[in-house]
């Protein structure tokens, strides 16, 4: 109780001095103002309006310095991305020369581009049609070409077909309608096969039947930033008065106006329907009709995109055509990446068992040594293009070393049991259990620091120690029988 009294007791006459304080700076401030403020009133006019503005320049410059010391960072998602410029026709064809040279797969980027100076040749126009199953497609296709039939065109690498129909504008021009499989056969999503054609075509037409679903805004996310123009075509209009049309139209261009220009256009793409119809006995009967299908608009708009810019429209599908082309050679350098990054690191995991099987001291730490994985960590990065400072990899050892010491144990534990697989190898002695776990630990090792270089671009140690550590979790029991079967391969072939 005399504790709390005390404590209390001095709170308050803390807070007394504070309140006695207060009061005596403002007594002084209070003070000073008047002081000057009569001085200002004996000074020239001119005195006095240069010392109010200057004091109230002081003032708002020291607000604003005070707001950019505290505002709150801005996030890069916030910033506006940098636009990336597609490589040109020669930058490719270099690419392609530097691939072909390595033994990489450049048959998909050189198919684009013959595919391309052939659509060029025959000077036609490509249009795409997406969208998503029963929106309407087919029935369009039939109102825009009656009695077309389509030329089917089989992608390689899959079995789903996208349907070709030449047709003629009123103008003159000859356009070539791709009908593209439905996108939600895809789960909703937009696949590479759809994708893809996108930027092979000129012009792009979207159909559905209503305002947008959220799988169809995302798939026209991914389409609109093509830069390709773009007809959204609202398909089955005679479902809707004229003021709830204008209103879906209104809505669909508000969701869409952050990702780029899209026109959109109300049309009923005809088919058949079917109605009852009452009889004059009173009976019905259900009868099938053609509804009539109204395209003008959206023949009207494919006609001023022809017209607006047809030097312009080319340029955009060329552009596209060779990004589409990097990409498959990004992923052809991907792939094969991937496929070195693998059998480098199966190599150096051989060395790590080797080494360990043949040192003088049975288990001695070859982390610490340094050698074999500091070779790996660069063969890896030079593999990537990435340069790796020294001093990044003497951390990564270091990480990489105290996860090590705290889970020897366990995997000198796991290759013990390992070898008891094994005939004769549970008997042998316990260097071949520390060659089992250096292996793990060297080809763990090696598949984090290759992660970190294809993901990232650059060695980040301590990203990559918490990489080995889930990584070297994982089905500990089997990466111990092969590096087991190594260890007694090596064995044999040192005792032969």
């Amino acid at each position: 109780m005399q504790a709390n009294f005390a404590l209390r007791l001095l709170t308050a006459l803390a807070l007394i001095l504070v309140l006695l304080l207060v009061m005596a700076v403002g007594l002084w401030v209070t003070q000073t103002a008047f002081t000057v403020w009569d001085q200002l009133q004996d000074a020239p006019v001119w005195f006095f309006y240069a010392y109010i503005g200057g004091f109230l320049l002081f003032g708002l410059a020291g607000a604003w310095l005070v707001w950019l010391l505290l505002r709150p960072p801005r996030s890069p998602s916030a910033l506006p991305a940098e636009p990336v410029a597609p490589p040109s026709r020669e930058e490719i064809e270099q690419r392609l020369d530097h691939a072909a040279q390595r033994g990489l797969p450049v048959a998909a980027a050189q198919r684009e581009l013959v595919e391309l100076s052939e659509r060029k040749q025959a000077g036609r126009i490509y249009v795409s049609l997406f969208g998503e199953i029963s929106s309407g497609k087919s029935s369009l296709i039939r109102a825009l070409l009656p009695g077309a039939e389509a030329q089917i065109d089989v992608r390689g690498g899959t079995t789903r077909e996208v349907r070709q129909y030449r047709w003629r504008s009123p103008a003159g021009d000859e356009l070539v309608l791709l009908d593209m499989p439905g996108t939600n056969e895809a789960s909703g999503g937009l696949d590479a096969l759809v994708r893809d054609e996108a930027m092979r075509s000129h012009l792009v037409i979207y159909v559905c039947d209503g305002d947008l679903t959220r799988s169809q805004f995302q798939e026209l996310a991914q389409l609109l930033p093509l830069g390709k123009p773009c007809i959204l075509a609202l398909n089955k209009m005679d479902r809707y008065s004229d003021g709830e049309l204008d209103a879906v139209k209104r809505r669909i261009r508000e969701r869409l106006a952050s990702l780029g220009a899209v026109d959109v256009v109300a049309i009923s793409a005809g088919g058949r329907e079917e109605v009852v119809r009452r009889l004059p006995d009173g009976s019905e009967e259900v009868v099938t009709r053609e509804r009539p299908a109204r395209v003008a608009e959206l023949q009207e708009r494919i006609q001023y995109h022809l017209d607006e810019s047809p030097v312009v429209m080319e340029q955009l599908r060329d552009s596209a055509v060779f990004l589409l082309a990097a990409r498959h050679l990004d992923s052809a350098e991907e792939a094969h990446r991937q496929e070195k990054s693998i059998e480098l690191v199966n190599r150096y995991s051989r060395r790590a068992v080797v080494g360990a099987m043949a040192a003088v001291t049975p288990g001695s730490d070859l982390l610490i040594q340094g050698f074999l994985a500091v070779n790996m960590i660069k063969e890896l990065g030079a593999l990537h293009e990435v340069s790796i400072r020294k001093v990044d990899i003497d951390l990564l050892l270091e990480l990489i070393q105290k996860q090590v010491g705290r889970t020897t144990p366990l995997m000198l534990a796991i290759a013990g049991n390992a070898c008891k697989a094994f005939p004769g190898a549970g008997t042998l002695a316990g260097g071949l259990m520390h060659a089992v776990a250096y292996g793990m630990i060297f080809d763990t090792l090696g598949r984090s620091v290759a992660a970190s270089l294809a993901s990232r671009g650059a060695l980040r140690p301590a990203q990559t120690a918490q990489a080995f550590k889930e990584n070297l979790g994982e089905d500990l029991e089997t990466s111990a029988r092969r590096f087991v079967r190594l260890a007694l391969a090596q064995k044999s072939q040192r005792d032969s």
